[in-house]
């Protein structure tokens, strides 16, 4: 017997910042944010102009009104007659990613392949007005991934105005209820829209469907209003807050309550939830107690663990997570673990406990992309397809789309998962200052001996009879301490004294030769 997991969404809420983690069973298990000017922009809707059209890639750069251009396929501008997507919202449409966009490329179906002899210069044009949708936020130096397929979710419905034809999410899997909802949703239709019905409409009667289906429709009409009359680029249509978007997606079928610290955030939700499930107020709770609700839940710490490379196991094994720009590889090890009996038993145990932890991880950090996992080696077949498995199982928690391929020929485990917003490190780091996010910095040693070289070089210019070296106070510490003979060697080359001076604002590798005449 399965027993029930509990779920909470905790909200903490700023001026200039949301933040919104999801515990399971206390444990964070999901966390999302905004900030600023820099909110997701996914589902939002914009009235753009073509930029550029580039043939050789089928694409064409659109100006949105962000500093980035977006980005457009063919496949997201070719637009049939409704029969021709027929095979694309079919009874097994799954739901959409929770607290993103509803779009038809979230629903693990393929977009339409346009024929061969349909090309992007048919289709826009240099300085052409376009409605578009952002499918994909920009992620790092990529600009957002745009799409003129328009989607609009509601709790129950997703409105899909550019085809016409119902599905079903895949998660309802009675099929009376399934045929049910369908039937409805095709009489209440007054236009030839496109609905995929949601997880969450199960069970709902006709009257809360039709009310949403008003909504939705009346939303499409207003942003065509505003295409018509705006100058582009413009936004046309605001997707909801954070906290919005993980209350409707999450707080029906998987949270069991809400926990938020800000008066105008719980009277938002109040407001929402009074609109589309007012059954559901009673699930929302103001913070009140004195210290900082994700101290109080003890996410904090959690948040900023999440971003460091190595993650101990409780055996004593560890891995190592490396996100690259192309993509993340996951090293595992078995640290301290020495095991009871063998070697091939501490390995295989160790790669098990492994893989709970990294399924954990790649949803906690939202890791996405192509994503390598270097096991340790197991001898044993058998204890291969185990870990396999698990990992596999493990995975099946994250709503995020991953394909997983089993072990290859190297030992590896490939995978990928969908990136649809920016992880966790993105959203709260940027590259070092110092190493410009390389993740290395010269040794010490190998700075001092860069010094030698440097002033060995100079030294054919410089008159005066002493030399000072200006350096960070580490550099002068191990000039003066462990590597001195390298100021003796240049003393003794040159006949002239070698004064090293500590600078504390200097960069670690940074230093300045001068002469003293």
């Amino acid at each position: 017997m399965l027993l029930h997991m509990s779920k909470e969404l905790i909200i903490n809420a700023t001026e200039n910042e949301t933040r919104v983690a999801l515990l399971e069973d206390g444990i964070l298990a999901e966390f999302f944010m905004e900030r600023g000017n820099h909110l997701n922009i996914s589902g939002n809707i914009y009235k753009a102009r073509v930029n550029r059209v580039l043939p050789g890639m089928q694409a064409a750069f659109v100006d949105i009104g962000l500093d980035q251009a977006a980005f457009i396929y063919v496949t997201d501008v070719f637009s049939e007659p409704s029969r021709e997507v027929e095979n694309i919202f079919n009874e097994t449409a799954e739901e959409p990613e929770p607290v993103a966009v509803a779009r038809e490329d979230e629903f693990d179906l393929s977009v339409p392949v346009p024929p061969a002899d349909v090309k992007i210069e048919d289709l826009l044009s240099e300085g052409q007005e376009i409605l578009v949708q952002v499918s994909k936020s920009p992620i790092g130096s990529k600009g957002a991934r745009i799409t003129t397929r328009i989607s609009l979710p509601g709790r129950f419905l997703v409105l899909m105005p550019t085809v016409d034809h119902v599905g079903v999410s895949k998660r309802i899997v009675e099929d009376g209820e399934r045929q049910r909802l369908k039937e409805l949703v095709v009489s209440l239709r007054t236009e030839p829209f496109g609905f995929i019905v949601r997880t969450a409409a199960e069970g709902v009667e006709k009257e809360k469907l039709e009310k949403e289906m008003i909504l939705l429709v009346n939303l499409w009409q207003k942003v065509q209003k505003r295409f018509a009359s705006a100058s582009a680029p413009a936004l046309l249509h605001r997707d909801m807050t954070v906290s919005l978007r993980a209350v409707r997606d999450y707080l029906t079928h998987e949270a069991d309550r809400v926990v938020v610290d800000a008066d105008y955030v719980y009277d938002e939700i109040m407001t929402f939830l009074d609109e589309i499930m007012p059954r559901m107020k009673a699930s929302v709770e103001r913070y009140t107690g004195s210290e900082p609700i994700f101290d109080a839940y003890n996410i904090e710490g959690d948040v900023f663990r999440s971003l460091k490379k190595k993650v101990w196991l409780k055996s004593g094994g560890y891995i190592i997570i490396e996100p690259t720009e192309a993509l993340v590889v996951i090293d595992v090890n078995t640290g301290g673990y020495v095991g009871k009996h063998n070697f091939e038993e501490t390995v295989f145990k160790t790669n098990l406990e492994a893989a709970r932890e990294i399924a954990y991880q790649i949803r906690l950090r939202n890791l996405g992309g192509i994503i390598i996992i270097d096991f340790i080696d197991m001898a044993r077949e058998a204890n291969r397809e185990k870990v396999f498995v698990s990992l596999k199982e493990f995975l099946e928690k994250d709503k995020s789309k991953t394909t997983l391929l089993p072990f290859s020929e190297l030992g590896l485990i490939q995978m990928t998962r969908k990136r649809t917003r920016n992880s966790v490190a993105r959203m709260l780091c940027e590259p070092c200052f110092y190493c410009n996010g390389d993740g290395y910095l010269l040794s010490r040693q190998t700075i001092c001996f860069n010094i030698y070289r440097e002033i060995m070089r100079e030294s054919q210019d410089l008159s005066g009879e002493k030399i000072t070296v200006k350096v960070h106070p580490d550099i002068a510490e191990m000039l003066h301490g462990e590597e001195s003979r390298v100021v003796t060697g240049l003393e003794a080359d040159l006949g002239r004294q070698i004064i090293i001076y500590p600078v504390p604002k200097f960069h670690i590798e940074q230093f300045e030769i001068e002469e003293i005449l």
